[in-house]
């Protein structure tokens, strides 16, 4: 069973790390390359949005897929 707390929570300590927990691993390798873009190509001031968006999305794939296949 898929935790959409704990995939939430994975994703806002690392953009993809949620999606990788919900078993979509190269969905959270790309979340991790984009979010280290926008951070890095912003200053560090639009990945928080990023950060928030990878979160809500992690949380709500698990929460749509609680099993695993």
């Amino acid at each position: 069973m898929r935790d959409p707390i704990i995939a939430g929570v994975l994703s806002l300590i690392l953009p993809g790390l949620g999606q990788i927990y919900n078993g979509r691993v190269l969905a959270g390798i790309m979340w991790l390359i984009f979010a280290s873009g926008l951070w890095f190509g912003t200053g560090f001031l639009l990945g928080w949005i990023l950060h928030l968006v990878a979160a809500y999305c992690a949380y709500s794939y698990a929460k749509e897929h609680p099993v695993r296949i």
